[in-house]
């Protein structure tokens, strides 16, 4: 494959998806825990403070997208940045790359703590296309300490919401887990409209290490099982269950 800004995910991020593009560089919504400072080998004020367009973005998606023409294939946006986080709103470059993206027989998959942000560009999407976010808490105080930009709770479920009810296929991002209670309980408020759960940890986080994976993993699979949801088991969650081969990594 030969395409500049559509690209082949590696390590962890390759659990949630094979090909992926980033639009924007840095991200306004300033999560606490987020990778994407060290990923992209960036001091983390900088990241956060100085979100920009990449030089030349959209010519050259658009070229990564005639490359991959008629393929079928589905790209998500984003991992690096948030497709809608606050300068989306001026620049709307994302609803141009899913039209892109669509006029070139291919798909997308939104990620985003964009909240209802997103949902002006839901007239886009279809069946083919899937539309998810991140959730780690329920309540504002805490969302706000540690995403002290990003959507509300409240704002995110509405967004999923409404995927679900124009028959968009939804996902919710588990990960990172900073409460393993608070993660359980967005299962139970969540499940009637979301179509897959993706369950991963808390990396990089030396609160991680009071966490019982083992127990946290083996709830959760039981509470979406007992709720007949599709759920896929992220492999640094997956190796902390004991009893894992029971399971399934996805179902």
């Amino acid at each position: 494959m030969t395409t500049s800004i559509i690209y082949e995910p590696k390590g962890r991020a390759r659990e949630y998806a094979a090909l992926a593009a980033n639009l924007y560089s840095g991200c306004q919504h300033g999560c606490k825990y987020c990778y994407a400072p060290k990923a992209t080998f960036k001091d983390r004020v900088a990241f956060h403070g100085n979100v920009g367009v990449r030089h030349g973005i959209m010519a050259k998606f658009e070229a990564d997208c005639r490359e991959l023409r008629g393929s079928g294939k589905q790209v998500l946006l984003s991992f690096t940045t948030d497709p809608y986080g606050p300068i989306d709103m001026t620049h709307k470059l994302t609803r141009r790359a899913v039209e892109l993206l669509h006029d070139n027989g291919l798909f997308v998959e939104i990620l985003t703590k964009g909240g209802m942000r997103a949902a002006r560009d839901f007239d886009l999407l279809g069946s083919s296309d899937a539309f998810a976010t991140t959730m780690t808490f329920l309540d504002e105080e805490r969302s706000r300490q540690w995403e002290p930009e990003a959507a509300l709770p409240e704002d995110r479920i509405q967004a999923i919401k409404m995927a679900h009810a124009k028959d968009i296929p939804t996902w919710v991002s588990l990960e990172p887990v900073i409460d393993p209670e608070t993660s359980l309980e967005i299962i139970r408020r969540t499940y009637e409209y979301v179509s897959l759960y993706k369950v991963g940890t808390l990396n990089y986080d030396a609160r991680a290490k009071a966490i019982n994976w083992a127990d946290f993993g083996q709830r959760a699979i039981d509470l979406l099982e007992s709720l007949g949801k599709a759920y896929y088991i992220k492999n640094d969650l997956r190796e902390k269950i004991p009893d894992y081969g029971r399971a399934k990594a996805a179902c």
